[in-house]
């Protein structure tokens, strides 16, 4: 399978969020979104406004940097927020049983460099890179899946 890519301006923190919110609603279980980038680049905002949307009731989405694993029942979907920073080993990744949930849930994964081997293969990569200006964010998206092009057609150009 040949990668596919897709580059895109957030100008501002709102049209961070507003792509993630439409990101959430194509979205089914089995989905993996890898989110890559520095610290502060804007991957716990996009993963925080993606489950928000996804829920029924407004509930507070904290960083699960200390905790490792946040899950959440949006309408009978588990969503899996994961931030494997502090992972020195991809064996870990089984512990927490992060590899099941790859397959039942969705998932979105901050630090996906510490699934090693263990990254599902036809996860959607997103890299968040600082922009230009201050608030601003460049996103490059990635994926193998060919399914990944189609549905983000209405995601990317909405």
């Amino acid at each position: 399978m040949s990668q596919e890519t897709a580059r895109i301006t957030l100008s501002s923190p709102d049209q961070t969020a507003a792509l993630a919110e439409r990101l959430g609603t194509c979205l089914a279980p089995g989905d993996t979104i890898l989110l890559q980038g520095p610290i502060g680049a804007g991957k716990t905002h996009f993963a925080r406004s993606l489950i928000q949307s996804r829920l029924a009731t407004l509930e507070d989405v904290p960083s699960p940097t200390f905790t490792l694993v946040q899950t959440y029942d949006a309408d009978g979907v588990e969503i899996w927020h994961a931030d494997l920073y502090r992972l020195t080993s991809p064996d870990q990744v089984v512990e927490l049983g992060l590899t099941d949930a790859f397959q039942t849930a969705i998932c979105l994964v901050e630090w996906p460099d510490r699934l090693g081997s263990l990254a599902p293969q036809d996860a959607l990569t997103l890299n968040f890179a600082q922009g230009k200006a201050e608030d601003s964010r460049e996103l490059t998206l990635s994926w193998t899946a060919p399914e990944w092009a189609a549905r983000l057609s209405g995601v990317l150009h909405d």
